[in-house]
């Protein structure tokens, strides 16, 4: 009788199964395999039809035979019934024609949402819990078309969302969006490989490699940063987050770290048996000393990290997943005397007092812009202080290290040859869609002793000859996107020439503000503006007078949290009436224990227009407070 030849990759002996429908209903099919497939018999289906048989049972191996429709058998009824092996009826998850028209609808829809973006409020308005009485509890059994789901997001999301592309938006670091950025995005999501590693997509992965080193090169780092030119020792990767690549930088420190403190333990142990050896030869005296292995705190207790009080918080994060101890991570104070930068002598004070307590300080992290108010550390002359300790020196600059491809501003970076790694995002500053942050590393090997796994199933010819990079051990995750593509279009189809103009223009733009400022003698600025952000405040009732320009710190001692300074909810006060007005958002920092206003000007529309409109609403709600307080 003809049988139905399915192919297959299942190795499955010869025999009848029985399976179920959508309905429950016991279905019985008969597979016979060769090793590579498996057929569907209608002999044994007459069989089972012919006897009643409910019980599934072996059959003897059959031949394929020309294709014919694919039967089962209901086996609680006893007879064959016409039913298809699984197959999407009516559904085509990815239909060319169909998805060329739906993405011409949605490119619409997107375009008409930049066009139209100022007139959305930037700060979204709902209530918690909004969206609830949008969205059914429960999933649809059929599907929509896409105009009702177009209608409801109009309807019910764009409300909940905060406009982070509006030309009003200089409250958090920006998230750069762009043409060249938008098509990649798509094109990766369309591709949608998970290049963990170079078999995966080879082409992901190179690409990665060249254009990081494209990138790295617009900054002028180091050669021992490229992979092109550090023999391996180095080069770039893409994580998603500035937070991801400092807890790859201290996962890389730690197991460096450790392995360096077995390896003394282990030479001081070898060294305290020759002595105990020595010693019995003499007759026992002087006893054997304490060897590496009998020394207690021996592993992550001992390790000890340095930050300063304005170093971001993931670095905190990473620390606290890497298991080294709270009470072993070292907050370093700043102040506005140093414009909020980390001091040498500060680090060296702290590093001092930690080897005397036969402490080992192993990670320092250095900031380029930190989140607060943008204060750069000196890279040089600490990365020197840890680098005498066999110290891992990260430098974060996620936000401010992409002004670097500015020739003014490339001297933020000096001394970042003695470092060991660095972070940029370039979804902050660099016209790169969320997410692409480039980490660099010089020592790459650290990085892959932490972080490498090869399972069996992952282990390929072109991994084990190590002429390849696998990226999955350069990062926590496994799975990656192609993320490269979106740097790669942006460097392109603008150019770096295009790109410094545009971080130029943003510069301005802070500068102009930084001087209107300074000209109102009502409000005063709190400390220095470096790149695009100005730090501010209104001065408190009685103390307007003259500003002085490059004025940080601020008045400092009739305010704190919780203590009902007049400045503080004077400047909370006015913060709330900008942002609610959603014609603008701003953020805050505390900075010397003063409330602070943050005006950070980088989103990809933003115009001198959007600037001197938002000026001009703080200005007016600065009076307005005024009047009702006084």
């Amino acid at each position: 009788m003809p049988t139905q030849h399915v192919p297959s990759t299942l190795d499955l002996p010869d025999r009848r199964v029985e399976s179920r429908d959508a309905r429950g209903t016991p279905l019985a099919f008969d597979l016979a395999t060769n090793g590579e497939d498996f057929m569907l018999g209608e002999e044994s289906l007459r069989e089972c039809e012919n006897s009643g048989a409910e019980e599934s049972r072996v059959g003897a191996p059959r031949q394929p035979a020309p294709a014919t429709s694919p039967r089962c058998v209901n086996a609680a009824a006893g007879r064959p019934t016409e039913a298809t092996l699984p197959q999407l009826a009516g559904v085509q998850p990815l239909d060319a024609e169909e998805f060329r028209a739906h993405a011409h609808r949605m490119v619409d829809y997107i375009a008409d949402y930049y066009r139209d973006i100022e007139s959305h409020p930037v700060r979204s308005t709902v209530e918690p819990g909004y969206l609830q009485h949008h969205v059914p509890e429960n999933a649809p059994e059929e599907g929509e078309p896409l105009e009702n789901i177009l209608a409801d997001v109009t309807g019910a999301i764009l409300p909940g969302i905060t406009h982070w592309q509006s030309p009003s938006f200089f409250a958090f670091f920006p998230a750069n969006s762009s043409t060249p950025a938008l098509l990649a995005d798509m094109l990766c999501s369309a591709l949608n490989v998970v290049a963990f590693n170079w078999l995966a997509s080879p082409a992901a992965t190179e690409l990665e490699t060249r254009v990081l080193d494209w990138l790295a090169r617009l900054l002028h780092l180091p050669n021992g940063f490229l992979a092109s030119h550090s023999g391996g020792a180095g080069g770039g990767v893409i994580q998603g987050s500035a937070s991801e690549a400092v807890l790859v930088a201290v996962l890389a420190a730690r197991e460096k770290a450790l392995r360096a403190l077995r390896a003394q333990e282990q030479e001081q142990a070898h060294a305290g048996g020759e002595a105990v050896g020595a010693a019995a030869g003499r007759g026992g005296e002087g006893g054997g000393g304490e060897g590496g292995a009998a020394r207690s705190g021996g592993g992550l207790e001992r390790l000890v990290a340095y930050v300063s009080d304005q170093t971001h918080a993931c670095v905190k994060k990473a620390c606290q997943m890497a298991g080294i101890p709270s009470s072993n991570l070292r907050v370093l104070p700043t102040s506005a005397a140093s414009s909020y930068a980390l001091l040498p002598c500060t680090l060296q004070r702290a590093i001092d007092a930690d080897t005397h307590a036969g402490l080992v300080p192993f990670f320092l992290t250095c900031t380029v812009g930190t989140t607060s108010s943008t204060a750069v550390d000196p890279i040089e002359p600490l990365a020197a202080i840890a680098q005498s300790h066999g110290m891992w020196v990260h430098v974060d600059a996620a936000y401010a290290g992409a002004a670097c491809v500015c020739e003014e501003h490339r001297h933020h970076l000096e001394g970042v040859q003695r470092v060991q790694s660095l972070a940029l995002n370039a979804h902050k500053w660099l016209l790169t869609n969320f997410d692409c942050c480039c980490l660099w590393t010089q020592d790459s090997k650290a990085v892959q002793n932490a972080l490498s796994t090869t399972p069996e199933y992952l282990r390929n010819k072109a991994s084990d000859s190590r002429q390849v990079v696998d990226y999955k051990d350069w990062q926590v995750p496994l799975g990656r996107r192609f993320r490269a593509l979106k740097l790669w279009f942006v460097l392109r189809m603008f150019g770096a020439a295009s790109l410094r103009e545009y971080i130029r223009h943003h510069v301005s733009l802070a500068c102009w503000l930084e001087a209107a400022v300074i000209a109102d003698a009502r409000f005063e600025l709190l400390a220095p503006r470096t790149f695009a952000l100005v730090c501010f405040r209104l001065k408190p009732l009685g103390q307007a007078g003259s500003n002085k320009e490059g004025r940080a710190g601020g008045g400092q001692g009739d305010e704190g949290r919780g203590s009902g300074g007049e400045g503080w909810a004077l400047n909370e006060a006015l913060l709330e009436a900008v942002n609610s007005s959603g014609q603008a958002f701003l953020t805050h920092t505390v900075l010397s224990g003063t409330f602070t206003l943050r005006m950070v000007i980088g989103a990809s529309k933003t115009e001198r227009r959007h600037v001197e409109a938002a000026w001009k609403l703080i200005q007016a709600e600065a009076s307005r407070l005024i009047e009702t307080t006084v």
